[in-house]
């Protein structure tokens, strides 16, 4: 960390670096959120049925949880400079092969090369940025950080919806994912300028047996999360989860012996007893449950409400102003809580999500861009101080993994989330249901995310000794 014994002078041209960085932040979770507007139009095209048309964005979201970490440690190991850049163009790569799909099955196979470079490239952009920016620069620039990802998921799904209806030069929804393509363009050359390398100081080899089993661990514990309500839970994804116990507890006894041995693993067990850093990461688990809220809202504003796609994409506007505003507002905050930063934004987002749902009941949509606002604040002033708890305790060497780990957090909680609070809602308000079921799914659902961030917030409250 900054200060420290043989931690160089920071970079005067970090900022620009910045900008380079925050795209590799943008462009994953936009290329998530983007498909689902598209998705009508992608199965129609391509005479793609409902399982094949899923599988575009679970595929997509299993690859990346999966990868995640070890995209992290490849930065620590490699360069973060030299990986970046490598998944950037693997990420475009992808993109091009998902843009000129003409069928199925293609662009299932270029949403898993997307989803396996993305998780390679974003975790640079976090731990670059705890490498280059001095302590007192440093909630800035994850305020920056956190607005980027919030821009990310609103924008996303209202970007798609522009596109597929603009048709530029008749591309249709290959557009969605050709946009990548100019953005990549002009973002590798100015990594190459801009970034300086940095990786953990002392060299190792990677850690296949672990990846191997880490992988597969947590491949049987997403994949069924992500697909077991779209085929009524059978069987196979049922003993896929049973499997993941067994599976996930070999690796973390495989890392252990690893690290007594005096190896370099893909994960230090050591590295989890930092500063209370379990307990962080268990926050972050709780705290991406706002993940459902994205599905159930298009729901409810579409079949509670009657709107059209539009409409509904207009809707959530106000939640993506407060993503914005937060991050933007969060040093400032920061300076009457401290490290109870995280907490207060959650706070606001229980806050918003009671009010949603009280609204909900009540059958008063008028007044929803209120706690839209909210929550969309809470989640943007929580997110980058949770990513500082979680980061900023480790040492510099770690900082790769420590962001892999935190994004594979997000990213499996997000596919829990969507799993359990998506199932309930869909359970409360199945196909055909009235606008009154529809309306009490969503506010149940909303008092679901309330409750799992309100443990979010408490385990965050805590001080570390």
């Amino acid at each position: 960390m900054p200060g420290l014994p043989g931690q160089v002078a920071p970079d005067s041209r970090r900022w620009l670096a910045l900008v380079v960085l925050l795209t590799g932040t943008l462009l994953p979770p936009l290329d998530f959120f983007i498909v689902n507007v598209a998705l009508p139009v992608i199965r129609t095209d391509l005479r793609a049925s409902s399982d094949v048309a899923q599988l575009v964005v679970s595929v997509y979201a299993a690859a990346y949880a999966v990868t995640l970490i070890l995209g992290g440690r490849l930065g620590d190991l490699y360069g973060r400079k030299r990986v970046f850049v490598a998944g950037m163009l693997g990420f475009g790569l992808a993109s091009a092969l998902c843009g000129m799909a003409t069928s199925p099955s293609v662009l299932v196979a270029g949403r898993l090369l997307q989803g396996i470079s993305a998780a390679i490239m974003a975790p640079q952009s976090l731990a670059s940025i705890h490498a280059m920016f001095p302590a007192s620069e440093k909630g800035r620039a994850l305020s920056l950080y956190g607005a980027t990802f919030g821009l990310a998921a609103v924008g996303g799904q209202l970007l798609g919806g522009l596109l597929v209806a603009a048709n530029p030069f008749g591309l249709g929804w290959h557009s969605i994912f050709l946009i990548n393509l100019p953005i990549i363009a002009f973002a590798v050359p100015a990594a190459l300028a801009l970034l300086r390398e940095s990786r953990a100081e002392r060299s190792a080899r990677l850690d296949v047996p672990g990846a191997f089993l880490l992988a597969t661990g947590l491949l049987a514990l997403v994949v069924p999360l992500i697909e077991g309500r779209e085929h009524g839970w059978p069987w196979w994804c049922i003993a896929l989860l049973t499997l993941s116990v067994p599976l996930l507890f070999n690796f973390w006894r495989y890392e252990k012996r690893q690290e007594q041995a005096g190896r370099t693993p893909l994960v230090l067990p050591s590295l989890l007893a930092t500063r209370g850093l379990q307990r962080r990461l268990l926050a972050t688990f709780f705290f991406y449950a706002l993940a459902a809220f994205f599905l159930v809202f298009a729901i409810y504003e579409q079949a509670g409400l009657g709107h059209d796609a539009l409409a509904a994409g207009l809707a959530i506007l106000p939640l993506g102003v407060g993503l914005l505003l937060g991050p933007l507002s969060g040093p400032r905050i920061a300076r009457w809580t401290g490290p109870r930063t995280a907490s207060c934004g959650m706070a606001l987002e229980v806050v918003g999500l009671v009010m949603a749902a009280a609204l909900a009941f009540a059958d008063a949509p008028r007044w929803l861009p209120v706690p839209l606002l909210l929550i969309g604040l809470g989640q943007g002033i929580a997110l980058p101080a949770l990513v500082r708890l979680s980061v900023d305790h480790v040492d510099a060497r770690w900082a790769g993994l420590a962001a892999g780990l935190v994004s594979a957090t997000l990213q499996i909680s997000a596919a829990v989330s969507v799993a359990l609070i998506g199932g309930l809602f869909f359970a409360l308000a199945p196909d055909g249901s009235s606008a009154g079921e529809v309306r009490s799914g969503f506010a149940i659902a909303s008092l679901a995310m309330a409750g799992a961030l309100a443990v979010a917030a408490g385990l965050s409250w805590k001080r570390d000794r």
